[in-house]
Order: C-alpha cells, then sequence, then structure tokens
C-alpha cells in the first residue's frame, strides 16, 4: 500500500501507533508533543520516565525512536522519536531526518503493528523547512514500504492544508 497523505490531528487517528515529534529527555513540550501528551494523560509521562537515560537528560537520542502506549489516545501506542534541529542543511540534518523515519518505522514492525502516523517532525521549534522535510518523509516512507510488509499502512498527517499540499507534491514526485 502506498503511504498515505491527511490532514488533521493526529492526536485523534485511531491506528496501531501516532508518532511523537520529541525531545530527547522525552519530557513532553510544546507543540505535537505537548499536544501528544495532554491527550494521552499522565500515563503517557509516567511511561517516559520509565525509559532509562542513556547519557544525562537523553532518554532518545536525536535519530532513534521508543515506544510507549497510548494510554487516553485512540492509538494504542506512542513511536516517540527527535528529529534534527535544522542549522542550514549541511549539519547531516537530512540524514537524521530519515534515520528517524526508518527508526520509527522499525520499531512499529517490531512489535507487529499495521499501521503508523506520522505528524511533520522536525517543523515546528527545530526549523526544518516543511518542503525539503516532506520530501525527507515521503522518500523515507516509500523507501520502507518497497522493502518491507510491516507496518502496512504509513500516514503522513500534516497539520495544516499547506503540509499536506507538500506532502502530496513529495509524493507525486516520487519515482
Amino acid at each position: 500500500m502506498p503511504v498515505e497523505v491527511i490532514q488533521g490531528d493526529i492526536t485523534r487517528l485511531a491506528v496501531d501507533a501516532i508518532v511523537n515529534a520529541a525531545n530527547e529527555a522525552l519530557a513532553g513540550g510544546g507543540g505535537v508533543d505537548g499536544a501528544i501528551h495532554r491527550a494521552a494523560g499522565p500515563g503517557l509521562d509516567a511511561d517516559c520516565r520509565r525509559i532509562p537515560f542513556v547519557r544525562p537528560h537523553v532518554r532518545c537520542p536525536t535519530g532513534e525512536a521508543r515506544i510507549t502506549g497510548g494510554h487516553a489516545l485512540p492509538a494504542r501506542h506512542v513511536i516517540h522519536t527527535v528529529g534534527p534541529v535544522w542549522h542550514g542543511g549541511n549539519a547531516g540534518e537530512a540524514a537524521l531526518l530519515a534515520s528517524c523515519y526508518r527508526a520509527c518505522l522499525q520499531l512499529a514492525a517490531a512489535h507487529g503493528l499495521d499501521s503508523i502516523a506520522f505528524p511533520a517532525i522536525s517543523c515546528g521549534v527545530f526549523g526544518y523547512p516543511l518542503e525539503q522535510a516532506a520530501r525527507v518523509a515521503v522518500a523515507a516512507a516509500s523507501d520502507w514500504l518497497r522493502q518491507q510488509p510491516r507496518p502496512a499502512r504509513v500516514l503522513l498527517c500534516g497539520f495544516d492544508a499547506r503540509m499536506q499540499a507538500l506532502y502530496r507534491d513529495a509524493l507525486a514526485r516520487q519515482p
């Protein structure tokens, strides 16, 4: 099945997992991270605190992913990933962002999940240019689906019509 593009509130999606664009401490924050934590309730924060630190103040390094329960969300799980902060494009940002998508898809597959929804990772306060982020997301998800049977359903959830259009444009340009 191809990558699907939708517009909406990721916290309302009834899928096996939604992806949280998190910070390295998995401590909740603003943007989609804060929205997911608020919608999931305090159990999500408790799950995140149980994930061990891999170094001081870091539970999930940039480009990696961790999984928790979904708690009060319609999604059964939350897969947390930390996208790169945009530094102009010459600091390995594209490779790190692609790694976020692959790590999330790998976790979903390892847990036998069939559906996953992604927000626009790194596109909020981390400053990643939207058009470039959309291209990375579509390429990473499409590459994964060409090689792996699971998850069978991959949604890119645009937070507004502009992001949805950028995802669709990137998808139309995919070989």
